[in-house]
C-alpha cells in the first residue's frame, strides 16, 4: 500500500510566496475543488490519502512536499526557504512520525523539498532560491551513513529544482533543459518539455502512472510518446501559488522502517 499526505487548501492561499510569477487573484473555491478532485486522483492510483486539516494562518501549507523528503528508511524534515512557511513542518513531522523514523535539518541551513529529485540511492539537490549549501550539505551528512549520494544542481529560471525536472520512470526523468544543466543527470533517459511548455517538467510518478497537469497537453503527448502512462488533473488555480502535481502531496510507501 502507498500513502499519500495532503493537506487542504488555506483559505488565505492568495497570500502565498511568490518568487517567479506575478501576483493574480486565485478563486480559492475552485482550487479547493481543484485540490479535492487531485485527492481523489491518488486514491484512484492505490493511495492510501491522510489529508491534513487547513491551516488558515499558513497561505502555503497546501504544498507539504516543501516540508519533508520521505525515503524508505527515514524521512527527513526539512527548514523552507522562506521564514513564513517553517511553521508548516511541526504537523507533516507528525503525521510522518507513524511510518519512519524522523531526522531534522537544522538552522541556518535552508531546503525545501522541491529542491530533492530522489532516483534510487542518488538525490538531486537543487540549488535554489530557498535551498541553500548549508542545508545541502546537512542532508548530505544525514544520508551518507545510509548509503546516498547527494549531488547539488544549480538551478536557474524557476523555483525549484522539480520545477525543472521529475523523475517519471525508475531511469528517466522529465527536463526543461532552459532551467537545468541536464549533464547533470548522465546515464539517465531524458525526455525534454515541449518548448512551449516551460512549466511543464513536473510531474508525479505513482507506481506505473505519472499525475501530470492537464494544460500541458504538448508534453503530455511527448511522455505518451515515450511509453509513460499519463493520468491528467487540473491544477490551475494552484499553479498561481507556484504549485504544481509533486508539491501537494508526500506518497511513499507504507512500510514502517526501524529506526536507524
Amino acid at each position: 500500500m502507498r500513502v499519500a499526505i495532503t493537506r487542504k487548501v488555506s483559505p488565505e492561499i492568495g497570500r502565498c510566496e511568490l518568487s517567479y510569477r506575478e501576483r493574480e487573484p486565485i478563486d480559492v473555491g475552485l482550487a479547493q475543488r481543484q485540490h479535492l478532485a487531485y485527492e481523489r486522483c491518488l486514491a484512484d492510483l492505490g493511495c492510501a490519502v491522510t489529508s491534513l486539516p487547513s491551516e488558515p494562518a499558513l497561505p502555503d501549507s497546501v504544498f507539504v512536499e516543501d516540508t519533508a523528503i520521505v525515503l524508505d528508511e527515514l524521512a527527513v524534515i526539512t527548514r523552507p526557504g522562506a521564514a513564513s512557511r517553517r511553521p508548516e513542518t511541526a504537523s507533516v513531522a507528525a503525521a510522518l512520525a507513524p511510518w519512519r523514523p524522523l531526522l531534522h535539518l537544522d538552522p541556518p541551513g535552508t531546503l525545501d523539498g522541491g529542491d530533492v529529485v530522489v532516483t534510487g540511492r542518488t538525490i538531486f539537490v537543487g540549488r535554489s532560491l530557498r535551498s541553500d549549501e548549508a542545508g545541502c550539505g546537512q542532508l548530505r551528512d544525514l544520508l551518507a551513513p545510509r548509503g546516498y549520494t547527494v549531488i547539488p544542481v544549480p538551478v536557474s529560471g524557476c523555483l525549484h529544482l522539480k520545477s525543472a525536472v521529475t523523475a517519471v520512470a525508475a531511469d528517466r526523468l522529465l527536463v526543461n533543459p532552459a532551467w537545468v544543466d541536464v549533464a547533470v543527470f548522465a546515464g539517465l533517459g531524458i525526455i525534454e518539455v515541449d518548448p512551449a511548455e516551460p512549466h511543464a517538467a513536473n510531474a508525479l510518478r505513482i507506481g506505473e502512472a505519472v499525475v501530470f497537469p492537464e494544460a500541458f497537453e504538448r508534453t503530455r503527448r511527448r511522455l505518451e510518446g515515450a511509453g509513460i502512462g499519463v493520468v491528467t488533473v487540473d491544477v490551475s488555480e494552484l499553479a498561481k501559488a507556484e504549485g504544481a502535481v509533486t508539491c501537494c502531496s508526500l506518497v511513499f510507501e507504507a512500510v514502517r522502517a526501524e529506526v536507524p
